[in-house]
């Protein structure tokens, strides 16, 4: 039985301390009566985190069953990897995430367990008024005057802030230091990768009562500090009018859809990962055919070729791909 069908599959919920009820309310996830909840793991495989297919004839496989039994329709052209490289998820900043930094590929693997490096990009979907996110330091700030900010409580006087708005992209490297500021709806593509080092968490406590760990050394370790500011990506027209390209880099591609009426996606040999930001589609496949509005996510294999989408409202989605 080939993987030729566009999959959608069960979100996992993270309830981080950060996080509040907008991933039901605004992008209608099925999450639990109670209780915040941070993040919507929307296509993961990494370690015992694994995205569980919801239709078709692989109903109930994990993605991480698909890379092992289906390496050449999932990936096509592109040589398949051991695990799936990306992660796809949304996050409700509710309160500010701690200032971070993820270290790369080089110094992943020196992790135990080793771990792929952790390069991102991050779609605003909602900003309230004042919303803040933390990207990059200050130009010139150096090693030795980051360490005394930290000793001396001052880590935000380093960094860049900007206030976002929504449809703003902001791209990510591994090792550069960042956090999103409460007020935010996200979606995020990334490196399938969970390492992270906290460098400041607002001398706030987590459920234990207890302060969080920090991982300052690491951290000063990992941060590049030639890197200076982050500012939002300008969107950059490509060959055709529907589409704008966010991202280029070596862990992938993030382009932006803004589509009225019909048109297919897919179908280059490589996998798409698409997320419905705004707006609602109508897809036309024998396993898939259905509406899908906002917050909703799916998988094209590259087995499956290009699939027609029909966008009944104006839509805005995003199409995310290896390079």
């Amino acid at each position: 039985m080939p993987l030729n069908y566009p999959l959608i599959f069960e979100p996992t919920f993270r309830d981080y301390i950060w996080g509040g009820r907008r991933l039901a309310t605004v992008l209608g996830k099925p999450l639990p009566a109670e209780g915040d909840f941070a993040e919507s793991w929307e296509i993961v495989d990494h370690g015992d985190d694994q995205s569980i297919v919801a239709n078709g004839p692989l109903k109930g496989k994990t993605l991480g069953t698909l890379v092992k039994d289906f390496p050449q329709d999932l990936f096509g052209s592109k040589p398949a990897t051991g695990t799936f490289p990306l992660l796809f998820k949304f996050l409700d900043a509710n309160r500010d995430l701690s200032i971070q930094v993820h270290p790369d590929d080089v110094m992943g693997a020196t992790l135990d367990p080793p771990d792929l490096g952790k390069t991102e990009a991050w779609y605003i979907l909602d900003a309230e008024p004042g919303a803040k996110v933390y990207v990059g330091l200050k130009d010139e700030v150096t090693r030795e005057a980051l360490a005394e900010a930290v000793a001396t409580n001052k880590v935000i006087d380093c960094m860049h802030v900007i206030e976002p708005k929504t449809g703003d992209c902001l791209f990510i490297p591994a090792k550069t230091v960042h956090a999103l500021g409460k007020g935010l709806l996200v979606a995020e593509i990334q490196q399938a990768s969970n390492t992270t080092f906290r460098l400041f968490d607002w001398n706030r406590v987590g459920a234990d009562g207890k302060p969080r760990p920090l991982h300052v050394d690491q951290s000063l370790n990992t941060i590049d500090f030639e890197r200076g500011p982050v500012e939002p990506r300008v969107p950059q027209p490509t060959s055709d009018p529907v589409i704008s390209r966010l991202v280029t880099c070596e862990k992938f591609v993030l382009d932006r859809w803004k589509l009225e009426g019909r048109k297919s996606i897919g179908g280059t040999d490589k996998f798409h990962i698409v997320a419905i930001l705004e707006g609602k589609i109508r897809t036309s496949h024998a396993q898939l055919d259905q509406a899908l509005g906002k917050g909703s996510t799916f998988l094209i294999p590259a087995k499956c070729g290009p699939i027609q989408i029909n966008a009944v409202q104006p839509t805005v989605l995003l199409d995310m791909y290896l390079p």
